[in-house]
């Protein structure tokens, strides 16, 4: 064997012992989520709510508050369901939410919303809406377990 093949061929068992002892990244799941969401403000909004995440056959129940200020008037309750994508265990859908890409929702209606909080967790959530709510407003939603 000529000597760079050696060196190849020496590479390639370095790398995989030293892969074999490095310790596996966990990867990433995806559980089933359900919320029910009520909000009602004047200019400022204000909501609260429960929900269940399900994750590896267990359930997890958790709380849901928001704020958004901006144009809000009325009240609404909100029953979405969809899923967390990017889990490695519960505790990690639990944080501050934002929106990003396009969502909303129409009263008396369907909508749907995608949210990420700080940990990468994505909230791909649908329902329906019942109750009179004009909303043109920035906000945030935070999720803590029970």
């Amino acid at each position: 064997m000529k000597q760079p093949q050696r060196l190849l061929v020496r590479l390639v068992l370095a790398g995989l012992l030293v892969s074999g002892l490095l310790p596996t990244v966990a990867q990433a799941e995806t559980g089933a989520v359900r919320v029910v969401f009520t909000k009602g403000g004047f200019i400022v909004g204000v909501g609260g709510g429960e929900g269940v995440l399900t994750f590896r056959g267990h359930h997890y129940r958790f709380n849901v508050s928001g704020i958004s200020v901006g144009c809000t008037i009325g009240a609404s309750t909100t029953k979405l369901a969809g899923q967390a994508l990017n889990l490695r265990s519960p505790g990690d859908i639990q944080g501050t939410y934002a929106v990003i890409g396009a969502g909303g929702a129409l009263a008396a209606g369907a909508g749907g919303v995608q949210l990420q909080n700080e940990k990468g967790v994505i909230l791909q959530l649908a329902g329906g809406k019942v109750g009179v709510e004009l909303s043109a407003a920035v906000g945030g939603v935070t999720i803590a377990l029970k």
